[in-house]
């Protein structure tokens, strides 16, 4: 099952015993569980009815006694495990029997990173309860994410400022959430939200320094590319972050760079592309300076980066190296 399955189930009144909510995003399973727990648990009766555990200090039994014990002037009662990936082999073998028969009153919802679908225990999870699996949206769902944060606040989101957003906080769901939480209210009354309400709400320092850090890799600048960078990295922007912002520039230059070599209109690369009229020219433009054979190249740079910070390199030189390979390559 996928969050959007879960949340459309929920507003059905479709709810079950057994979740186990997995992923490598954060925010869609810490969402979804708000929306279990705004269903099924009244916020004057939580401290009655709702139970947290974490899987890397309780034991099955403390799980199992709660989860048997009949919800207190209420339909429902909450038991909460988070960090469940740490749930000991004991634990989860002492719990099996409970995922037969589960309590009709009682919704169990585990959270944990992943799930390891050979073990008994999460067999039979699958054919009792629901595994949701909250997996990092692709580029193509971060606009439909941002279109349904807004419906959620009561407002319409221009497909340029929903890009804006995307470029400014890249897959990092919940900063795009908080962004688009702030944007509506600065909107006001207003149905839709325009990208002039971001450029007014998101500091016009960092909208200025990712686009001219965009900008001058897509022309190839390397003395601007450098000042940009230092200034973003030095306002406290997270370098994986920015690199996740260079990907993006360069996918969709390396998509461009494919469609003009076969000669494909601007309007239909537009539409092809998904970029949005607003920003195609200058995508256009800069994708003239890269052959799809170094956007390859440039890809398994972009890579071997992201390894490297996450294996403990130096941030800041990592990603200066990769604008000095960038702006250095010849077009």
């Amino acid at each position: 099952m996928k969050p959007d399955e879960l949340e459309a189930a929920i507003a059905k009144g479709e709810i079950g015993p057994l979740y186990y909510l997995y992923g490598d995003e954060p925010y869609l399973i810490d969402r979804s569980t708000r929306l279990l727990l705004e269903r099924l648990v009244d916020p004057s009766s939580r401290d009655f009815n709702l139970s947290v555990y974490y899987g890397t200090e309780c034991k099955g039994e403390d799980i199992l006694d709660t989860a048997q014990t009949m919800p207190m002037f209420a339909d429902w009662r909450v038991v909460l495990v988070k960090r469940g990936q740490s749930l000991s082999q004991a634990a989860l073998d002492l719990m099996f029997p409970y995922l037969l028969d589960p309590s009709p009153t009682t919704c169990l919802i585990i959270q944990g990173e992943k799930i390891d679908q050979r073990k008994k225990f999460f067999t039979e999870f699958k054919k009792r309860g629901k595994l949701v699996e909250c997996k990092r949206p692709y580029e193509n769902q971060l606009a439909p994410f941002l279109r349904s944060e807004a419906t959620g606040h009561g407002k319409k989101l221009a497909p340029a400022a929903a890009e804006l957003l995307i470029y400014l906080a890249g897959n990092n769901l919940q900063e795009l959430a908080t962004q688009i939480e702030k944007v509506a209210l600065f909107a006001g009354q207003r149905e839709t939200i325009t990208i002039d309400d971001v450029k007014a709400v998101v500091s016009d320092t960092k909208v200025d320094s990712v686009f001219e850090l965009a900008n001058a890799l897509g022309t190839k600048d390397l003395a601007m590319a450098l000042r940009r960078l230092k200034t973003i990295l030095r306002d406290g922007e997270a370098p994986l972050m920015v690199l996740a912002m260079i990907t993006r520039h360069f996918r969709q230059l390396w998509q461009v760079r494919v469609l003009l070599d076969k000669r494909v209109p601007e309007q239909e690369i537009s539409r092809q592309s998904g970029i949005n009229p607003y920003f195609l020219k200058g995508v256009v433009k800069q994708a003239g300076n890269f052959r799809p054979e170094e956007c390859r190249q440039l890809f398994e740079r972009f890579f071997a980066a992201d390894l490297a910070m996450k294996s403990g390199g130096r941030p800041p030189s990592i990603l200066e190296d990769l604008v000095l390979a960038i702006c250095q390559r010849k077009g």
